[in-house]
């Protein structure tokens, strides 16, 4: 039973304990993971999971534009992982725990937690698929070498990826960055698909999904949506994507690529407000539709 004098909610798998397949059986596998260390601004990330959790149990099973019954999916929740509070170390940690499923050949679709924890995630799905690409959504460019004493800390996922792991990558929806990390766009040759540079456009999702290969992963940090849409997150940025143009990049995305493995992060709960964490869920449920 829950704590009464408790804010956290208990565990519950996605849609409610009804839509709990076995792990064997399951083709999409969800794994929390309950992470937050040295966040920039506000905070509350690290039991945003189970939160979004907790919303699924209230959505509505068809979705509005297929017309598909998403609890029909079979998927697994997992339960939720808390890696350890040292950054280098919650990288292994998280790596390992998602080449679990991944291994097995499951679409694995992960809740953070900060944005850090995507460094393991997408380190798991490249080892299994090594010339994978990484398509972010997000309000930040997340491209600093280091921040806040550590080289995985959530500003500097994308980094990671380009510099350490150096995989292919592709930019969506951001509209906030640093000295530093202009410098190292152009050294790079990034060329990030800038909101204000797709606000009103139609050809956008076609030309940031051409530049994929076959493989993909996908991370989206909901700070990428604007806050009047996603006001729970530690870093709002004005300007964002808007729900249908985040939805459509997806249905889209799974139609031309292969994607792999999936995050959402960066959700932050807000006192007397159910809005953003619902709004995750949703998202979710089109992850769980059109990609797998």
């Amino acid at each position: 039973m829950k704590d009464q004098n408790s804010t956290t909610p208990d565990f519950l798998p996605f849609g409610g304990h009804d839509f709990q397949s076995p792990p064997t059986e399951a083709p999409i596998h969800i794994l929390p993971v309950c992470y937050e260390h040295k966040v920039s601004y506000g905070t509350g990330t690290k039991i945003a999971p189970l939160y979004l959790l907790e919303a699924s149990e209230q959505l509505e099973q068809m979705d509005d534009e297929t017309m598909t019954n998403w609890g029909e999916l079979k998927f697994h929740t997992r339960q939720p992982f808390f890696p350890s509070n040292d950054p280098n170390k919650s990288v292994d940690e998280i790596k390992a725990a998602a080449f679990e499923s991944i291994e097995a050949g499951k679409f694995l679709l992960s809740f953070g937690g900060d944005h850090s924890v995507s460094i393991g995630l997408i380190k798991a799905a490249a080892e299994k698929y090594p010339d994978i690409g990484v398509i972010q959504i997000d309000a930040h460019s997340d491209l600093r070498d280091s921040w806040n004493g550590s080289k995985n800390n959530h500003a500097c996922i994308m980094r990671r990826v380009v510099s350490d792991m150096k995989l292919k990558t592709v930019q969506v929806g951001i509209r906030s960055f640093s000295p530093e990390e202009v410098v190292f766009m152009k050294e790079q040759g990034l060329k990030p698909f800038f909101a204000y540079e797709i606000d009103g456009r139609l050809d956008w999702i076609e030309e940031a999904i051409e530049e994929l290969p076959e493989f993909v992963y996908l991370t989206i940090d909901v700070d990428g949506l604007d806050p009047s849409i996603m006001p729970g997150t530690g870093t709002p940025e004005p300007g964002g994507l808007t729900y249908r143009q985040l939805t459509k990049l997806i249905s889209e995305l799974g139609k031309k690529r292969k994607v792999i493995a999936a995050d959402i992060t960066e959700l932050s709960k807000i006192s007397g407000s159910q809005v953003s964490e619902f709004t995750a869920a949703k998202i979710a449920t089109k992850i769980m539709i059109h990609c797998p």
